[in-house]
């Protein structure tokens, strides 16, 4: 979470029993992964509440490398390739599935070309603010190109859907990545991670009308 240790690991605590619950609603195995996203983010949210205790108490100086690597693990190389994956699975029309295929393909690119810089390059993250502000020394070439790539797969799958009410979801982050870039554009891996870690409670209440007709197994 952005603003404090002790708002991430409430965010976490909270998510993580979001996560259980939305995992004990799950009518098919082919639920799992899109069922996981609030426990997922709750573990995110831990390692940034771990990079803030890091960041701000120099005894925990060691605290400041291996969560950095965790959150954006998760915020760079899981989700774009998690969500079009989840999403695909539930999905029963097969001319959606397909165009679900190519978002899931586009996804699995850009986690590996991230996967690549995150060790390939320098990353760094600081307190600015009241804020955690990463640093990605990244090619400046194809940041554009990453990001593009990075927002379809892991919002416009949503709006591809055919399953009901999976457009809401990828309508609030679509908003929360707005709001995001217009008032905190020097922290939109953190501050946008956390909108989409709250709004990720919207996944409970979509697995909970879930019914086993309207899901491949």
């Amino acid at each position: 979470m952005c603003f404090s240790a002790s708002a991430s690991f409430g965010a976490s605590i909270v998510l993580g029993a979001v996560g259980l619950v939305t995992l004990r609603k799950i009518k098919q195995p082919s639920q799992i992964p899109f069922a996981a996203i609030p426990l997922m983010f709750a573990v995110q949210q831990v390692s940034e509440g771990m990079l803030w205790i890091g960041l701000s108490d120099p005894g925990h100086a060691a605290w400041r490398h291996f969560p950095v690597y965790i959150f954006l693990i998760f915020a760079q190389i899981i989700w774009p390739s998690w969500i079009p994956f989840s999403v695909f699975l539930l999905e029963k029309d097969q001319i959606r599935k397909r165009i679900l295929m190519v978002f899931l393909m586009f996804g699995l690119a850009i986690s590996s070309y991230l996967l690549y810089c995150m060790f390939a390059y320098e990353i760094s993250a600081e307190i600015r603010e009241g804020h955690i502000h990463y640093t990605l020394n990244f090619p400046l070439a194809f940041t554009w190109i990453s990001g593009v790539l990075y927002f379809i797969p892991t919002v416009v799958s949503l709006f591809v859907s055919s399953l009901k009410r999976m457009w809401i979801l990828g309508l609030a982050i679509l908003f929360s990545f707005l709001a995001t870039q217009l008032f905190f554009e020097d922290y939109v891996i953190s501050i946008w991670c956390f909108f989409a870690a709250i709004l990720s409670v919207i996944v409970l209440w979509l697995t909970s009308r879930f019914d086993q007709k309207s899901v491949t197994v």
